[in-house]
């Protein structure tokens, strides 16, 4: 009677995709559990694909780009996502930062400072101030900087690790081309109201607001510079990926499909 022999094959490591995302949790509610919200808005995309997720914690006064109107991932969320491999982007993109500020937010920067978690920046003296005592973030440059030029990528590139370009940035070919290093640099997978607005007063006003500034007001530069307004688009990613570049940032579309959060 022949006994059976076990036949063991050596593991066969799974690359890593090539090209990956970094999704908003714009607008999420706290007590929705963050697996659920991915199932729910970004179920196309497998896990191994979400790099990160980018929105709020706890109030800061350092946050930018969206107004705070409370948190959208709970600690339960960012202990889920860093368990799976997911990393945290703060989005600390605020036009004005001062030194105090600055150390009023130490417990809260400490709080979050371990990989994969990541921080986005607008200020640079912030951004300084993050790599002299925060090492552990990565530094990516936020959109809001509109690093639209290869004189301005350069300068970027010296402060930043990776650096978001801004949505028009993907119609221009040649300056997508002439970047050297693409794997430093996150382009937009999809784009709302800001692929056409020639001002971006928005985030200047949301600024303000962040600091809990009763008297600003948000404003909108649509009425006071018109423009075409081509709702949510989604881009091509495959001539992008073709060219070298393996990050992309991907928004959620707001009720009505005129902009994303």
């Amino acid at each position: 009677m022949s006994s059976a022999t076990a036949v063991y094959h050596e593991a066969v490591a799974i690359p890593p995709p090539d090209y990956t995302f970094t999704v908003s949790a714009r607008s999420k509610q706290p007590n929705v559990p963050v697996f659920q919200f991915l199932r729910r808005h970004f179920g196309h995309l497998p896990l191994n694909r979400i790099e990160s997720l980018f929105g709020f914690v706890e109030h800061s006064p350092l946050y930018g780009g969206r107004v705070f109107h409370g948190r959208e991932l709970s600690e339960r969320d960012v202990f889920q996502l860093n368990n799976a491999g997911i990393g945290l982007r703060l989005p600390l993109s605020n036009h004005f930062v001062s030194r105090e500020e600055y150390e009023a937010s130490r417990k809260f920067l400490a709080k979050y400072h371990h990989e994969p978690n990541s921080v986005i920046v607008t200020h640079d003296d912030l951004a300084r101030w993050i790599r002299a005592d925060y090492p552990a973030y990565r530094i990516d440059a936020s959109v809001i900087k509109n690093v639209n030029s290869a004189k301005k990528l350069q300068q970027a590139l010296e402060l930043y690790d990776e650096v978001v370009l801004p949505m028009t940035s993907n119609e221009d070919l040649p300056f997508l081309e002439s970047i050297a290093d693409k794997r430093r640099i996150t382009l937009f997978a999809n784009a709302g109201c800001a692929f056409t607005c020639p001002a971006k007063t928005c985030y200047v006003s949301v600024s303000k607001i962040n600091k809990r500034d009763s008297e600003q007001a948000f404003q909108c530069s649509q009425s006071l510079k018109e423009r075409e307004l081509l709702g949510m688009i989604d881009f091509d990613l495959e001539p992008l990926v073709r060219m070298g570049f393996h990050s992309f940032k991907l928004l959620r579309p707001a009720p009505g499909r005129m902009t994303g959060f």
